[in-house]
């Protein structure tokens, strides 16, 4: 692993087949170790999946100057309660935990986004819509 987080603007205006394809391609340059610096410079919020490494949960340290890092957790199979005969049912859970830089981003919208994300996860079909 090279240690440098590819940057990615503008991902609000663009859908979701042009982000992943990319991201393919920023992973490709990284991984080659040809990252130019305005693709690892700049950005303002990172994303650290250690989930598909197995880890189930973590806190990510914020990279400065940035200022927010969630940290995503490898989805695991779990009971919870369910209106239903037995009580419960198995659900698909994953754990995420968002790291704020208070000077930038207050507690409350750091939570308030995270509600809105667990949305989108919830019913990804919103994202579309």
């Amino acid at each position: 692993s090279s240690g440098i987080n590819a940057e990615y603007g503008g991902a609000n205006t663009k859908g979701l087949k042009k982000i992943n394809g990319d991201m393919a391609s920023l992973k490709e340059k990284a991984s080659a170790g040809k990252l130019q610096p305005h693709e690892f410079q700049g950005g303002t919020f990172t994303i650290s999946n250690l989930g598909m490494m197995g880890v189930q949960e973590f806190t990510a340290v914020i990279n400065p100057p940035q200022s927010a890092i969630l940290a995503v957790g490898a989805p695991q199979k779990k009971l919870v309660p369910a209106n239903n005969e037995q009580g419960f049912e198995v659900s698909t859970v994953m754990s995420v935990t968002l790291s704020c830089d208070h000077r930038v981003v207050d507690g409350a919208v750091g939570a308030k986004w995270l509600q809105a994300l667990k949305r989108y996860l919830e019913k990804p079909i919103n994202l579309l819509l």
